[in-house]
């Protein structure tokens, strides 16, 4: 994506309001997404921090979540961390305008259709960051690579747009989440969440679009290499388990299991391997 330059370009963009949000659909398909996360990952986990608190305090701040780009779930995660860990925000973020016109509703619940590839489409996702940026109770989600990537490649190649937003916001925080798939012990996989270190914009007042972008870019690799170590050693005790999803094979398989487990007078277990609660 072409994004517009963040001086005299980016002043004299017009000004949006970020559209509307409704929080009795977004309550309707949340339930949707919790359900849908169970039935296709084992669990969805937040990587602690050592002594450090792993989930960052937002401080009543506008708040713009940038991210790799692993894979199509990628938005559904974002909005089950954030109803988990920020219930009291509202989620924005920037989705292909082709795929949102087949679903004209998640545009109520903050989906934001821009064009990819194309000046326009830039001009309209740095105003709706800069509005997202002035408001103390939204949070703007990004895919900053702005195509799939493995998680584990270097270097993380962002869009220049989140660079930009930063440059041209007054004040808020930038923070980097990783994220990756991997299988453990399952048969369905992980869903990995990792945040790094926040960035308030008001620290870094001379800091221009190019100067955010090399940044950013070295905070979510950072953070994304340490969600893989962690991902490799398959420690369930490293993590914050936000939600449970399927455990076990199901089928035959499972029922003999199970079977055996009663004859032996045991409790069946579904699960390959346990891990603290």
């Amino acid at each position: 994506m072409t994004v517009p330059r963040a001086g005299a370009n980016a002043q004299q963009t017009t000004r949006q309001e970020l559209p509307a949000y409704n929080r009795w659909l977004y309550g309707w398909f949340m339930w949707y997404v919790r359900g849908y996360l169970r039935r296709h990952f084992h669990a969805v986990r937040l990587l602690k921090a050592g002594d450090a608190a792993h989930t960052p305090d937002l401080r009543d701040q506008p708040v713009l979540i940038y991210t790799n780009h692993p894979g199509w779930w990628d938005p559904l995660i974002f909005l089950a961390v954030a109803q988990r860990l920020f219930p009291d925000r509202l989620n924005y973020g920037p989705i292909d305008a082709a795929a949102l016109g087949k679903y004209s509703f998640l545009e109520s619940i903050g989906f934001l259709g821009i064009e990819p590839n194309s000046w326009k489409g830039a001009a309209r996702f740095l105003r709706l960051a800069r509005a997202a940026l002035e408001r103390s109770d939204v949070i703007f989600w990004v895919t900053a690579q702005g195509h799939f990537a493995d998680p584990r490649q270097r270097p993380s190649d962002l869009r220049p747009g989140v660079g930009h937003a930063a440059a041209v916001a007054k004040r808020g925080l930038i923070i980097p989440l990783a994220l990756e798939y991997p299988f453990w012990t399952e048969r369905l996989p992980e869903a990995l969440v990792a945040f790094g270190p926040p960035q308030a914009v008001e620290d870094f007042p001379d800091r221009d679009a190019d100067a955010w972008n090399e940044q950013l870019t070295e905070l979510l690799e950072q953070t994304q290499s340490r969600l893989a170590t962690a991902a490799i050693g398959r420690d369930p005790a490293a993590f914050e388990r936000l939600a449970t999803g399927r455990v076990g094979v199901g089928g035959m398989y499972d029922l003999l299991r199970r079977l055996r487990a009663w004859l032996l007078g045991r409790r069946f277990d579904p699960a390959h391997a346990s891990e603290p609660q």
